[in-house]
């Protein structure tokens, strides 16, 4: 696992061959790293990371220029990786939560500039997902949420939606943060 750019550029981390998690592809992360620049400045962003697994996204967010980053992560050997990740950049601007993300939504009262889910393809509640999150309330007026998905997911019909891009057998749908209007759920404009 390598972070791509930022004060963090060219770092490697061995992962594991016994995790369950698999990191998004260096190829995959770059791209839509590239599409995320374009809607919005990761300099001194609050990021949250849903289903970190190996905690690549945190680690990319805080080498890019996050402020802060909350990284959720309910396995423990998992969280165990992302902390050995976290000492040895040194780096206090990760939160790390280990518990369960749908939990985690539903108490959380913060807001995020950017929020990136990457659930295992074959979660139960995948589709559910996305209305979940935005329906919190999580992101800040021009945030966005990038969601990782399989390619039998199709997002286009749900509130928030903006676009989707895959990037091989990686999909990511983005969204807007949702914003209440006589009743109606609508995205924000950017």
């Amino acid at each position: 696992m390598r972070i791509i750019t930022g004060i963090y550029k060219g770092r490697r981390f061995d992962v594991p061959r016994t995790f369950k998690a698999r990191p998004t592809t260096d190829f995959a992360k770059e791209n839509i790293f590239n599409v995320i620049n374009g809607y919005l400045d990761l300099e001194d962003a609050d990021g949250l990371d849903l289903f970190s697994g190996t905690g690549s996204i945190s680690l990319e967010l805080v080498s890019r220029g996050c402020r802060r980053v909350v990284s959720v992560e309910a396995d423990r050997d998992h969280c165990a990786f992302i902390h050995q990740c976290l000492q040895k950049l040194g780096t206090e601007a990760v939160s790390l939560v280990r518990g369960d993300v749908f939990k985690f939504v539903k108490r959380c009262r913060e807001q995020f500039d950017i929020i990136f889910a990457d659930p295992p393809y074959a979660l139960e509640q995948l589709s559910t997902l996305p209305s979940l999150i935005l329906g919190q309330g999580l992101l800040k007026e021009n945030g966005i949420l990038v969601f990782e998905h399989g390619s039998r997911n199709d997002f286009s019909q749900e509130p928030g939606f903006v676009e989707h891009r895959a990037y091989g057998s990686v999909n990511f749908s983005i969204f807007r943060a949702l914003a209440q209007t006589t009743g109606q759920t609508t995205p924000t404009d950017a």
